[in-house]
């Protein structure tokens, strides 16, 4: 039994779950300072991937990174391939937890109470500082709950992983590619193990979740 797709979806999900806690915070804070129909535009963009296929999203990023992509032609100007490497995997689970992280930290932000931030501006505090001291603080627990959802997303991503990183043993096969490819070769026994593991890890995020809920 092969371990490396465990490795290689616990790396890729904790290393997708902190750039999307960052990414998707900041863009919650910038698109709830927005007005009028551009924020109907950005929640629209930023919420699209949660909407689409994965393998939609997957494609757009083969375009966009592929070696006649964008982007793709200039990281390899400078000697940098994203396509069928691990850094594909965490790039797809990015792109698809991202909405998950982006909207739990929106609500969260939409639920602080504003008198405190106009309280803050009274008292002379810069806007830099009320988001440290006052939003994020306030904010927090909605925003960790969209960091252990959007965990379990990125640990669970399919389509678009297959899309852009393929199934590379030891390099890029996640869990999820692992267990198509079991049952494509009639490995039910192997695509069941890895069933169970999935199953136990997202049901443990949900259960710490559920418990920090509790513990408000």
């Amino acid at each position: 039994m092969d371990w490396s797709p465990l490795l290689i979806s616990m790396k890729t999900a904790i290393v997708a779950t902190i750039i999307t806690f960052f990414l998707g915070t900041y863009a919650a804070q910038k698109v709830k300072k927005a007005t009028g129909k551009l924020v109907w535009i950005l929640d629209g963009i930023l919420t699209l991937p949660l909407v689409l296929p994965p393998t939609v999203a997957g494609f757009f990023l083969l375009i966009l990174f592929g070696k006649n992509g964008p982007i793709g032609q200039l990281l390899l100007a400078i000697g940098i391939r994203i396509v069928f490497t691990w850094s594909a995997t965490v790039i797809a689970a990015v792109v698809i937890a991202f909405p998950l992280m982006y909207r739990s930290a929106k609500a969260a932000f939409e639920q602080t109470d504003q008198n405190l931030i106009f309280a803050g501006r009274t008292l002379g505090m810069s806007e830099l500082k009320i988001f440290w001291k006052i939003s994020m603080p306030l904010a927090l627990p909605g925003i960790m709950a969209g960091g252990m959802l959007a965990f379990a997303r990125a640990l669970g991503e399919f389509g678009a992983t297959l899309m852009i990183a393929g199934n590379i043993p030891k390099v890029t096969q996640t869990i999820p590619v692992a267990i198509y490819m079991a049952v494509q070769g009639n490995n039910m026994e192997k695509a069941a193990i890895w069933v169970i593991i999935i199953v136990i890890i997202s049901f443990a995020v949900i259960f710490i979740m559920n418990l920090k809920e509790e513990g408000k």
